[in-house]
């Protein structure tokens, strides 16, 4: 499993290297892979993401003593802290955007994008490795969905900040990646943190699936999204 995990890590982080590849995706907006793509993300929300947040739910009432509902709440709440955080920094970036002779390259504001998401990205790297639901058929759908998310998270952000993403941010969060996924498989983090940990991320992907992943115009495509959305659900209830 350790060399599979990071064969996976490393085509995750040569997915970040290779955003310029898909940049034509960007402006291509009636393109049925945007639509399909994001019914893959919101599956997995719901089958992967939400059951898992269970989980973590009985870990942390387990490691810190807390009732069931009282853990329930908790980790709900870091969820809802991690979807607010990440949400606060898109409007950063988009309010810099917006004011005259602004430089999204060069703003203040690239590098705490650039800091929240490698945190992002090196706990996805870590859950390469240590998940609640272990095995070769969960990893596999993780990955996949994360790659996915990928395609959608980089060429955004590549947009936002333009030429220092491509000379900078991407080699920094696709190391971050290595980084997570070296530290899960070489070390052992305790249980709770990463429960924790979880939850924060779970909010920051719930957010950026919506917000990114789900063309909300009239460009967007009902029946390839339907395709992502049962795609996903079938190869999930079958694994």
């Amino acid at each position: 499993m350790t060399y599979l995990t990071a064969f996976l890590a490393l085509i995750l982080a040569l997915i970040h290297l290779s955003t310029g590849r898909f940049r034509s995706l960007v402006d291509s907006p009636r393109e049925a892979w945007k639509s399909a793509a994001g019914g893959v993300a919101v599956t997995y929300v719901f089958l992967q993401i939400l059951p898992e947040l269970a989980a973590h739910q009985d870990t942390i009432s387990n490691e810190t003593g807390l009732s069931p509902k009282a853990a329930e709440t908790l980790v709900f709440m870091v969820a809802l802290v991690g979807l607010t955080v990440f949400y606060g920094l898109e409007r950063l970036a988009a309010v810099n955007r917006e004011k005259p002779h602004s430089h999204p390259d060069k703003a203040p504001v690239f590098w705490i994008h650039v800091g929240a998401f490698s945190l992002y990205n090196a706990l996805i790297g870590y859950l390469l490795v240590d998940r609640e639901e272990p095995g070769v058929a969960s990893l596999l759908l993780y990955f996949f969905a994360m790659a996915t998310h990928f395609l959608a998270f980089d060429l955004n952000l590549s947009v936002g900040h333009q030429r220092r993403y491509h000379r900078t941010a991407r080699w920094i969060i696709a190391g971050s990646l290595l980084m997570g996924w070296a530290i899960a498989a070489f070390t052992s983090l305790p249980h709770l943190p990463v429960s924790v940990l979880f939850a924060y991320l779970a909010g920051g992907i719930i957010l950026n699936v919506l917000k990114e992943e789900v063309p909300s115009d009239k460009k967007s495509r009902f029946l390839p999204f339907l395709a992502g959305v049962a795609g996903y659900s079938l190869i999930s209830v079958v694994l």
